[in-house]
């Protein structure tokens, strides 16, 4: 059968206009041991874009698949960056080459915050779930959830040398974890509003909170530690029940003793913003510490260290002694005490004022004594700041700021050259044209609040219209504006170029439509050139504002809507009334008209229905999930694309009144869009300040099979979205399993099924050939391979389980999810790869799942196919022989590692005695050497230029 008409797919091209999105922040990264502070990681939409302060350039992106990036956390080696996205799932990226091979997926909702621990081996994810996530790198995957907060979490501190996390929240309380024991032993309620942030200086041994008022609360912290005997390691104090019984007998009055560690309130800073803390960040080292609030300020403190504040506390002593002195004390009069105080330790270093208001600031302090801070501002722009931290009174300095890029504010109109080259946006400050090929940015022109642009024929002017009512005209060649036209009293909302391309038509808030031609005038300041401008030749009065005007394609009408939900069309020659349309409930925001107009014939009333039903079916259908904002037909065709407030673009048919396919990318309202004269291109804007732009590719669409994939996308995201899997006899406490359950993990078990079934029937089938064989007593042929293995390269089906298990992340979950009819053969399947030496680590990960004991303080965990598996006879032999064959083999594996390290060590030794140095820290040496003469030569070339 036949396709009776062939639609073409449009795809998502590229995305650009955007610096940096506003729900994620801003980090310092470091590309291939290049310079710190030279490059900063942003989101933008669902990627992560690497700029060059120094150049405005991007160098690298890190892109995302479909949801929003909103958090960014750099590894402590430099080399890798994580990303959590807004639908809770976290990717692992490599800045060497952009690509990402570690992902996770845990959170049901936004990632709110990650933090990496000091050898990058662990990593720590908060959401707004409320819930907290310890995953391990190495063998990616989820070590546990805890759980207890009751609102979004903030911000997660390690505290390395006791293996202990912090979590703040916006419920205010600062909780204190175990990362041992996974349960929390302390919670801070001394905020009376939401933590927003907090940081550890002084060596882990004092917190710095913010909250929602203008005070940096400070904290300090004791770890309480038992008596131990000299060269015995120190742990964690945990009291038992009956000494805290004891003590309770002894003195109910007295205040509860602090276990593993005490947290007191040491002071408050006081900042001199009102609001809430948006941002507390301090460097590596935590020598400074920045703020800021919802305004465009930000804060810096230096903070002192034991030394010179000591050296300060002498100074002061000494005055207080000659003040004393002075005043004629004698002997008997008792030596002054100067009290040490918060606010010798923390010092205020500068305020610095942003070019707009901060989103998200990071911060780092070079060895020179310099820092460097990088914002990320509300309207699109990244500025880069430098402070002297060793001067009395320092002053910031604003050393780049990305601008060119993309707009301060949202796009409201966009527009195609007649060339497809060029593209035009306008926003509520400038207009830019960029290449559409290279999507960079030819022309940046200061302009007025724009609401309608387009080009004039021959692509050399352009023309805005304006939301106070003015018509500007500006010259592409030489970037300047030729011409201001005061056209209406109010906003012009809508501007149409007439067909025979020598004037245009616009129509305003000040209830009138005004007919303009193009005229050729000489330039007063040249004197001998001519440049264009705009002749008003006819006004059309109406009743109503007019929102928007179309001609058609003949010129011989003009549809005009108004404000009172009608669109009325008159004839373009006479102005005279022809029809009302009506029937919508709000007013027509937007309107086109198709090229094969239907209201060529003045008589033809059904034609002219036709034509707006053409119209009439973007407000009814596609305003089921939101306003739709703008509509365009594609030049030449019935078929025509909507964007609206739902984020999505959708394509029609208006001959068939059907839906094509939706095009899904923006994670805002869409404001407009504009298709390219030969159809193959679409670029739309969005309030997520990004322009994406769409290509149209030879793939033809079939209706039928799209209905059925968005069916099956449905159905997808119902199945991952149910219960989640319960393990019998657990209790619900503060540590939970880290795994959720998607579609992705569903899928894996299936397959893991499918696999199990395969082997099933080899297994028969082997069993069926040695049955024949011995009953014919000769060796007969082998049986047919299965063609799933043939296709595989004639693998074994146990490689192919092998495979099948460990081709994904969420080992647990997917195991969680299998059915016990499943598991015996797969533990026989598991003996046998620990008896060949296959891939034995992951098998044993597997194993100690299906057959592991959990004792935690809280609860015992039941293992979730124990009680079948111990009340199966037939598995325990199986088990036995697991038992034997595993404990063998990683000894086997614990002997080559040891061997291994020792030889290495070895000749480490051989190395440094035959060379007389040692071995690395001479090679350390050498390229901190190098380091130093590289930043020496480039300050030179600064000084210079």
């Amino acid at each position: 059968m036949g396709l009776t008409k062939q639609y073409l797919r449009y795809v998502s091209s590229a995305v650009f206009g955007v610096i940096g999105n506003q729900k994620a922040n801003i980090a310092f990264v470091t590309l291939r041991g290049g310079e710190k502070g030279r490059y900063v990681a942003v989101g933008a939409c669902e990627h992560v874009f690497i700029w060059d302060v120094r150049k405005a350039e991007k160098v690298l992106i890190l892109e995302g698949k479909k949801h929003e990036v909103t958090y960014l956390c750099p590894s402590p080696d430099g080399v890798h960056i994580a990303v959590g996205y807004e639908d809770g799932g976290v990717r692992i990226f490599s800045l060497l080459n952009g690509e990402s091979n570690i992902s996770f997926s845990g959170h049901k909702s936004a990632v709110s915050v990650i933090k990496y621990d000091a050898l990058g081996a662990r990593l720590v994810t908060g959401s707004r779930d409320t819930d907290v996530i310890v995953w391990d790198i190495i063998n990616e995957c989820g070590l546990y959830r805890l759980k207890g907060h009751k609102d979004a979490i903030t911000q997660i501190l390690f505290l390395e040398s006791k293996n202990l996390l912090i979590t703040s929240s916006k419920d205010s309380f600062v909780k204190w974890w175990d990362l041992d024991t996974q349960h929390c032993f302390k919670t801070m309620v001394g905020h009376r509003t939401e933590v927003w942030g907090m940081v550890l200086l002084n060596q882990e041994s004092r917190l710095i909170t913010g909250s929602a008022d203008s005070e940096l609360r400070a904290w300090d912290i004791q770890y309480i530690e038992e008596g131990k005997e000299v060269g015995e390691p120190q742990e964690k104090k945990v009291r038992t029940l009956l000494e805290n019984e004891e003590e309770d007998e002894e003195g109910l009055d007295e205040e509860p003793e602090e276990r593993i560690l005490s947290c007191k309130k040491a002071g408050s800073v006081l900042r001199e913003a009102r609001d809430r803390v948006v941002s507390l960040v301090t460097d590596a080292k935590a020598k400074v510490l920045a703020c800021h609030g919802l305004d465009a300020t930000f804060e810096v403190f230096t903070v002192l260290s034991e030394e010179e504040v000591q050296k300060k506390m002498d100074k002061k002593l000494k005055k207080a002694k000659k003040k004393t002195k002075s005043q004629g004390g004698g002997e008997d009069v008792p030596e002054p005490v100067v009290e040490r105080k918060l606010k010798d330790e923390i010092q205020k270093l500068a305020n610095i004022k942003a070019s707009s208001k901060i989103r998200s600031m990071d911060c780092l302090l070079v060895p020179n004594g310099e820092m460097k801070v990088a914002l990320l501002l509300q309207n699109n722009t990244v500025e880069t700041y430098t402070l002297k931290t060793s001067e009395k009174n320092p002053t910031g300095t604003k050393t780049s700021r990305l601008t060119l890029s993309g707009h301060r504010t949202d796009v409201r109109t966009l527009a195609f050259s007649s060339d497809n080259i060029a593209i035009l946006s306008a926003s509520g400050e400038t207009v830019k044209v960029w290449n559409r090929s290279t999507l960079q940015v030819i022309r940046t022109m200061g302009c007025e609040y724009a609401l309608c642009s387009l080009f004039v024929p021959g692509d050399r002017q352009i023309i805005l219209g304006t939301k106070s009512g003015k018509i500007q005209i500006f010259d592409l060649a030489s970037g300047s504006l030729l011409e201001t036209t005061d056209a209406h009293v109010g906003a012009l909302w809508s501007m149409c170029l007439a067909p025979d391309q020598r004037g245009i038509v616009t129509g305003g808030a000040d209830k009138t439509v005004k007919f303009w031609d193009f005229e050729l005038i000489k330039d007063q300041d040249s004197g001998k050139n001519k440049r264009l401008t705009v002749k008003h030749t006819r006004t059309l009065q109406l009743d109503e504002d007019v929102l928007c005007v179309r001609y058609s394609p003949d010129q011989r009408l003009l549809a005009v809507s108004l404000l009172d939900c009608t669109v009325k069309i008159f004839y373009t020659d006479t102005l005279k009334f022809f029809l009302s349309l009506y029937g919508h409930k709000l007013p027509v925001l937007c309107l086109d008209i198709s090229h094969v107009s239907a209201l060529t014939h003045p008589a033809s009333h059904s034609g002219v229905w036709r034509n707006y039903a053409q119209m009439l079916f973007v407000g009814f259908c596609a305003c089921s999930a939101g306003h739709v904002m703008f509509l365009q037909f594609v030049p030449k065709t019935h078929l025509f694309f909507t964007a609206g407030k739902d984020r999505k673009i959708k394509q029609w048919d208006a001959d068939k009144f059907e839906h094509i396919q939706t095009l899904e990318g923006h994670h805002r309202e869409v404001w407009c869009l504009a298709i390219s004269p030969n159809g193959d291109h679409i670029v739309s804007s969005s309030h997520d300040k990004s322009l994406r732009l769409w290509e149209r590719t030879r793939e033809p669409i079939i209706l039928e099979e799209e209905k059925e994939m968005e069916r099956e996308a449905e159905f997808e995201e119902s199945l991952a979205k149910g219960d989640e899997p319960v393990v019998p006899g657990e209790a619900k406490g503060e540590a939970e399993p880290a795994g959720k359950k998607t579609i992705e993990t569903v899928k894996a078990a299936e397959q893991i099924m499918e696999a199990i079934e395969l082997y099933r029937e080899e297994s028969e089938k082997l069993e069926e050939h040695r049955a024949a064989c011995k009953a014919v007593g000769k060796e007969l042929p082998p049986p047919k391979m299965n063609p799933i293995l043939v296709a595989f390269g004639n693998i074994s089906v146990s490689i192919l389980i092998l495979s099948s298990v460990f081709l994904f992340s969420e080992l647990e979950v997917s195991l969680l999810v299998l059915p016990f009819p499943y598991v015996p053969d797969l533990l026989k399947l598991f003996n046998g790869y620990v008896q060949q030496g296959l891939e034995v680590e992951l098998v044993c990960r597997c194993l100690f799942f299906l057959l592991r004991f959990s004792f935690t303080f809280i609860h015992f965990i039941l293992p979730f196919h124990f009680g079948q598996i111990s009340s199966n006879q037939m598995l325990l032999s199986v088990i036995d022989e697991l038992r034997t064959n595993t404990i063998s083999k990683v000894r086997e594996i614990r002997d080559v590692l040891g061997f291994n390290s020792a030889g290495l060590q070895f000749l480490q030794r051989e190395i440094e005695s035959k060379e007389d140095v040692m071995f690395f820290a001479d090679a350390t040496d050498r390229f901190e050497e190098k380091k130093r003469k590289r930043r020496k030569r480039e300050r030179a070339v600064l000084t210079v230029t």
